[in-house]
């Protein structure tokens, strides 16, 4: 059955019970019990409103890493917040659109006053992953991990500090988490010598590293959502905002790009997704992880067909045809003939070809490739979901090329192929966080291995950057707002025992709000606020409008929270370098005098600070539609890409040239053309005799990752569900609602079926985010993606391959 709703009341108290003298945290939705020794008294919970008091609307925001940061209005009475609204200014007219919160936005209170959440600091007293903690000062963490992290630098140096991937706070000022280098964990990190850091994100690793050894530079650009209303065409390739970003601001951007012109809408993924269900006209189901190789079979048929724009490709690129390969490229390598199948291969990309592949008819392929071809213009984009596989880096160039090849590059109503631009945003100054003096970074993914196994991490081998090699393990992570210890990284159970191994990583300092599943593995574990309990304001924006909410500190921080900002200052303190963090600065002040810098570029702005936090939201319209690489188009001479050759490098030396000297693992491959690389739990890969399944995961409504994904109220709403389809499900006697089993050889997660034709045959979908639950059987049980998928890094970001994996479904 599920929870019945709670009474206000109810909503405000904790579920402390006690066992043997010891305080027992545990929840029907926590992930794990905590026991807590030496407790003390419980936490007090926050009173009930008395009626007394008068009610006052202060602005906040929701600030979770959905690519959209909300406005709230919070109702509070008598210190307690009562209702949670949303942005009502304005005319809501395009351009000034209400930054209206989603459900989970709307359920900010639940957050606020989760049983989960942390009451004082923690430190372990069991083994690492027990769940034994007890309660202890904040003057005793402070001087305890101080102590620690002076103990790491002077025996293995700061390289052995870590910064792990936490994206919980997103958009703020004070309280950000990520990236880590403009965390105030970083500026504490910097005062005493520097940090361990990451490349690249787990959204988007293989794009980021892949995607600029077409275009150059560091990120691949695209053209604003908005501009799509000057398309012909739009050809989405696993891009999805109305689920992944669908606040009433990004939402009001797709509806105003898709209905402007009428512009017909075409969405490739292996799902019939929301986007699909708001501003799609026809959906082509796609098995997962085989882009490159439909869009090799659409640019055969381009090529055969004589559809390609050969002026562009002549004067802004090298390696399309043997008469435009770069110096030192082999005969037969450039993309035409591998295309035509002149190449090694001797395999022409035709659409039966891909047809065996994808699952898409041939005939299908041939008039998409004409429909392409023909739109004038065509704004072809790509989401994050495609290059989350074990080939993305060559995935996300591939469906590049469907922009090159048709000269849609630097266009209005065009685009690069990849996902649109970001959106506008406001010069609003940032909280310094000092230069780190350690320059050696490693992918964002597989950190793990600098724990356990760090002499064969080489630039090489790892894809270190900064130094030939690691000179020392992981022995200190600062994990601040992140689920990424186990819940969101890969391979759940093969990170278990290298993270329950308190000899390799010697410590492991959480500050978060909430029991997490990676909560588990701290030795410290802090309560750190939410952003509705510190002032604090967030900057974001769209394709057409910029905007900053002022967040406002709606209520006192409950138990003994306390801010990011005080818990790095406490640490500092510990360390000798408080003054040199704080600069005599409280947190208030330091919003204060970035305040006054961002006046000094946005003289609009109220004059103080104080009449900010009245106001609330301050929004900017920018008319124009950003034009990705126009000035590039207009003027390929005086303003060249920033690759090597200042042009689209079709045929990459630079990854030649990786091919040759990196080691890669078995199956691995590094191509200099955007070649199709199947995989080896993939659409045609032996190892479907035994899991038959493809299985991915997919964003949901009920979680931004994994926060809310303990929010009762957006668990009934959007219960934890595998969706599979009809021909799958009737084939195990699966009926809608039936537990079933998902498994492979890495992990067991048992959830709900959700029958639906809106998934192909052969793929199954899990949303991702969901909290890892295990029995005591180690098998989880809340339909956690992340225990069936792989501890492999991809071979050229060294990224998370989250959507490769192959299963069995049965009903439990």
């Amino acid at each position: 059955m599920r929870k019945p709703h709670c009474t206000e009341q109810a909503l405000l108290k904790r579920r402390d019970v006690i066992k043997g003298g010891a305080v027992v945290l545990a929840s029907a939705f926590f992930p794990f019990s905590i026991e807590i020794l030496n407790a003390g008294s419980a936490v007090a919970a926050p009173p009930a409103p008395s009626g007394t008091g008068e009610e006052r609307i202060l602005w906040n925001s929701c600030n979770v890493n959905c690519g959209s940061r909300c406005a709230l209005r919070v109702h509070v009475k008598d210190g307690v917040i009562t209702r949670v609204e949303t942005d009502n200014t304005g005319d809501d007219r395009y351009g000034m659109q209400q930054l209206r919160a989603c459900p989970r936005g709307r359920s900010m209170r639940q957050r606020i006053y989760a049983e989960q959440r942390i009451p004082y600091p923690l430190r372990r007293v069991g083994n690492r992953g027990e769940g034994k903690f007890e309660r202890i000062s904040w003057e005793e963490a402070f001087k305890e991990i101080g102590q620690r992290l002076r103990g790491t630098i002077d025996t293995y140096g700061n390289e052995a500090v870590y910064l792990n991937y936490g994206t919980g706070a997103l958009g703020s000022t004070m309280g950000k988490s990520w990236p880590p280098a403009a965390t105030p964990v970083a500026r504490l990190m910097n005062l005493v010598g520097g940090y361990l850091n990451h490349y690249s994100d787990y959204s988007t690793c293989q794009i980021t590293v892949g995607m600029p050894y077409l275009y150059g530079g560091s990120w691949v650009d695209g053209n604003s959502l908005s501009d799509m209303e000057n398309s012909e065409l739009a050809v989405f390739f696993g891009n999805n905002p109305s689920e992944t970003r669908m606040s009433g601001c990004k939402a009001k951007t797709l509806q105003h790009a898709r209905f402007t012109r009428n512009t017909r809408v075409i969405i490739i993924d292996p799902r019939y997704t929301d986007s699909m269900v708001s501003v799609g006209d026809e959906w082509i189901p796609i098995r997962p992880g085989t882009d490159a190789a439909l869009s090799a079979a659409l640019a055969y048929v381009m090529i055969t067909e004589d559809l390609i724009d050969k002026p562009f490709l002549a004067k802004y690129t090298i390696g399309y045809d043997e008469e435009s390969l770069p110096k030192g490229a082999p005969a037969g390598s450039s993309y035409k003939s591998y295309i035509l199948g002149q190449g090694p291969d001797k395999t022409p990309k035709t659409p039966a070809w891909a047809s065996r592949i994808t699952g898409i008819p041939p005939a299908r392929i041939e008039k998409l490739a004409r429909e392409i071809a023909g739109a004038r213009p065509c704004f072809i984009c790509q989401g994050w979901g495609p290059q989350r596989t074990t080939n993305g880096e060559n995935i996300s160039r591939a469906i590049g090329m469907l922009a090159v090849l048709t000269g849609n590059v630097g266009i209005k109503g065009g685009n690069t192929g990849a996902r649109e631009n970001a959106g506008y945003k406001l010069p609003m100054a940032t909280f310094p966080t000092l230069e780190n003096p350690v320059k050696t970074e490693l992918s964002c993914f597989n950190w793990y291995q600098a724990i356990d196994d760090y002499k064969q991490m080489t630039a090489t081998t790892a894809g270190i950057r900064g130094r030939e090699r690691l000179i020392a393990p992981i022995k200190f992570i600062w994990n601040y707002a992140g689920n990424c210890l186990t819940n969101q990284h890969g391979g759940i159970n093969q990170m278990h025992p290298i993270l329950l191994d308190d000899k390799k990583c010697e410590t492991i300092v959480v500050i978060d709000t909430t029991l997490t599943p990676s909560a588990r593995y701290a030795d410290f574990l802090l309560p750190s606020c939410l952003n509705l309990e510190e002032h604090d304001w967030t900057s974001d924006g769209d394709s057409n409008i910029a905007y900053v909410i002022f967040d406002n500190k709606c209520i006192e921080p409950l138990g003994e929270a306390k801010s990011i900002y005080d818990i790095c200052a406490g640490v500092a303190n510990e360390l000798g370098v408080k003054e040199a963090f704080t600069e005599g600065r409280t947190q208030y002040q330091w919003l204060e005098k970035l305040y006054a810098e961002s006046r000094k570029a946005i003289p609009e702005l109220p004059p103080t600070l104080e009449e900010a936090y009245t106001m609330g939201v301050y929004k900017r319209y920018f008319p124009e539609n950003h034009i990705a690489y126009k000035a590039f188009r207009d003027d390929p001479e005086a303003n060249p890409l920033p690759s090597p050759s200042g042009k689209i490098e079709i045929y990459s030396p630079r990854l030649a040239e990786l091919a040759e000297t990196w080691t890669l693992l078995p199956g691995q491959a590094i191509t200099a053309l955007p070649e199709y690389i199947p995989n080896p739990e993939g659409a045609i890969s032996p190892e479907r005799k035994e899991w038959p399944l493809q299985l991915i995961g997919h964003h949901y409504k009920q979680r931004t990752h994994s926060t809310y994904g303990n929010c009762w109220w957006l668990q009934e709403v959007a219960p934890q569900e595998l969706w599979i389809n009809p021909i799958d499900a009737k084939a195990r006697g699966i009926e809608f609602g039936d537990r079933v089993k998902v498994f492979n050889g890495r992990g067991v997660s048992f959830v709900k079926a959700k029958i639906t034709p809106r998934i192909m045959p052969g793929v199954v979908s899990l949303p991702e985010g969901a909290w890892h639950t295990p029995n005591a059987a180690g098998e989880d049980t809340n339909g956690c993606v992340n225990v069936l998928t792989k501890l492999l890094p991809t071979a050229l970001a060294k990224g998370n391959p989250h959507h490769t994996n192959l299963v069995q479904v049965e009903k439990a």
